[in-house]
């Protein structure tokens, strides 16, 4: 059975530099990152991506994948985002599938995107970079339903996708989009909002986690990595109980 790496991705501490995150992140028990191309590892800068790749080797951490702000803009450059996971050795980028929701795009909106998202994935491909895109509102990647016809109309294996709770979302409803994207999940972005964008403790969504983990388990194909995203007053203090309550989840060692 493969195993479901924990991590943690960096903007969940956008104020602190990337070596204050590594040794949180390894102090934490956790074993990958997910370097975030708005602060810590700016696109086209193969330096501090190089360094950046070094520090979070050196502590004996991976680099889980790079999280972009690539929206797929029809004159938006993936080049410089490629540069950066390169560098950084990362063989997975995180992409926004444009702008508009799935509900107020347009046909044109939607072509739009399909195109951009299938010249960025054969690019990335040539440089053994995957992509995968961020399930989020305000994208056309914001339900389960429409992140599958976005994935088949794109129609490339080098396009994934990630999974996080919608926010609001029951256990069931969240849970029930989880098993419909499971099979093009490669990474998951853990966090409890509850009611809406409340930040609280992994612990207090314990049931929608717990069955996430053995939801995940089952797939012949589970997503790579579960990266911890936010914790609770971006309070670092807080980190280690989130990651323990992760690694539980996921059956990770103590």
């Amino acid at each position: 059975m493969t195993r479901i790496r924990p991590g943690l991705c960096s903007v969940t501490f956008r104020e602190l530099a990337p070596e204050q995150i590594i040794a949180l992140a390894a102090d934490a028990g956790l074993e990958a990152i997910e370097w975030g191309g708005d602060v810590h590892v700016p696109p086209g800068d193969v330096v501090r991506a190089a360094e950046v790749a070094r520090a979070t080797a050196d502590a004996g951490l991976a680099v889980a994948s790079y999280g972009s702000y690539f929206r797929a803009g029809a004159d938006e450059p993936l080049t410089p985002v490629l540069d950066a996971a390169q560098a950084l050795g990362a063989d997975r980028v995180r992409v926004w599938a444009g702008r508009t929701g799935s509900d107020a795009a347009t046909e044109a909106d939607g072509a739009a995107v399909v195109a951009r998202l299938q010249a960025a994935a054969s690019e990335a491909e040539a440089r053994g970079i995957g992509l995968a895109l961020e399930f989020h509102s305000g994208t056309l990647a914001d339900t389960a339903p429409a992140t599958l016809r976005l994935l088949a109309a794109v129609g490339s294996p080098a396009l994934s996708t990630y999974w996080q709770p919608t926010v609001a979302a029951s256990v069931e409803t969240a849970l029930a989009e989880y098993r419909l994207l499971a099979p093009h999940t490669s990474a998951v972005h853990v966090f409890s909002w509850w009611p809406e964008r409340d930040r609280l403790p992994l612990r207090a969504r314990d049931a929608l986690w717990t069955r996430f983990a053995a939801a995940a388990r089952a797939e012949a194909s589970p997503p790579r990595d579960a990266l911890l995203e936010f914790v609770p007053g971006d309070d670092p203090a807080l980190l280690a109980g989130e990651a323990a309550a992760l690694r539980e989840y996921l059956g990770a060692p103590a």
